[in-house]
């Protein structure tokens, strides 16, 4: 039986723009790059392209797929805004910030697991704003990765893990962000919630809106897969390569332990250090920590080591999302 084709990696011109805004109007998937990490696409209004989305990841369909939007007048289009949510997109979009509302009835059942509900968000990459200019449709865009897996941050990466699954990847260069966006559900404007942590901080929320943001601090157990989910990236386990995760509150400054133990300090040593010492950031940023945690989770599974220890990030806003993904990679 005949492989098939890999992926190929579009280079972000107009002729190729031009060519996968048709593939989607089609029903086809493209994987596409955004500010937080590559998603992979599909008419949001097109039930059976979204179908393909899931049986590409191999995704359960109770995980609810968000919406990108690339103008402020189509959220009318599929959801019904109110007072905070209006503040937020005036704030935050385009950004990363993903909004959860009541959804009108044009938006199928499979992009919000059934939920009367939708979560949407405007991204800033500006191939993908490009891209979704052209389309001219909402396009849902899930994480272009393997179900679980650790998400991709580069155009390689989604080739490494779907490359057998889809056809169109389109390069936008390394994710800005690296994490996944902010998700706040706002349908009770009165009582908005953190779902999940990301660059857009629950202090910048709350300085935004005026007024408090509560979070929702329990995880849904992996139990809990065969039931619809508010939004995604909310289940205990998420993110997670097959090498297993140890979580510390601090590492020394120049670990030791075992050679096939990899550990990962915040910031780069002084001096020299042994191989199989790594760092987010030279100099400790949570910034570049943020953008370089998948692609370091990702080269580190590939490295054959045992176990990866982690050390988890200090202070609040930005450390709160790293942690959030960490704890979530590390769960079993």
């Amino acid at each position: 039986m005949p492989k098939r084709p890999v992926a190929r990696i579009y280079p972000g011109t107009a002729r190729h723009l031009a060519t996968l805004a048709r593939r989607l109007s089609a029903g086809e998937l493209v994987a596409v790059p955004t500010e937080t990490v590559y998603g992979l696409a599909a008419n949001a209004l097109d039930a059976r392209a979204c179908q393909k989305i899931f049986t590409a990841k191999g995704r359960p369909t109770t995980d609810p797929l968000i919406v990108h939007i690339h103008a402020l007048a189509q959220l009318v289009d599929i959801a019904e805004p109110n007072k905070a949510a209006h503040l937020l997109a005036k704030k935050f979009w385009p950004g990363p910030l993903t909004l959860v509302l009541p959804k009108k009835s044009v938006v199928p059942a499979i992009v919000s697991a059934g939920l009367p509900s939708v979560a949407v968000r405007m991204p800033s990459h500006p191939l993908f704003r490009r891209l979704l200019k052209l389309v001219g449709v909402p396009l849902a865009a899930p994480s272009a990765n393997p179900f679980g897996y650790v998400s991709p941050t580069t155009a390689q990466h989604v080739r490494d893990g779907l490359g057998n699954k889809i056809r169109y990847i389109l390069d936008g260069g390394p994710a800005h962000i690296g994490l996944e966006s902010t998700i706040v559900d706002v349908r009770d404007p009165a009582r908005p919630r953190l779902l999940r942590p990301g660059a857009i901080t629950r202090a910048e929320l709350e300085f935004a809106l005026g007024r408090k943001v509560a979070i929702t601090a329990r995880r849904t157990p992996q139990s809990a897969v065969s039931q619809a989910q508010l939004a995604p990236g909310l289940l205990a386990r998420h993110y997670s390569p097959r090498t297993p995760i140890v979580l510390h509150a601090t590492l020394p400054g120049r670990p030791a332990g075992a050679r096939d133990e990899a550990w990962v300090l915040a910031a780069k040593p002084k001096g020299s250090t042994a191989p199989n010492v790594f760092w987010l950031d030279a100099h400790g940023e949570l910034r570049g920590a943020a953008r370089r945690l998948f692609a370091t989770l990702r080269r580190l599974d590939d490295g054959r080591f045992k176990q990866i220890h982690f050390a988890l990030a200090r202070g609040g806003g930005l450390a709160d999302a790293i942690n959030d993904r960490l704890r979530r990679a590390a769960a079993r």
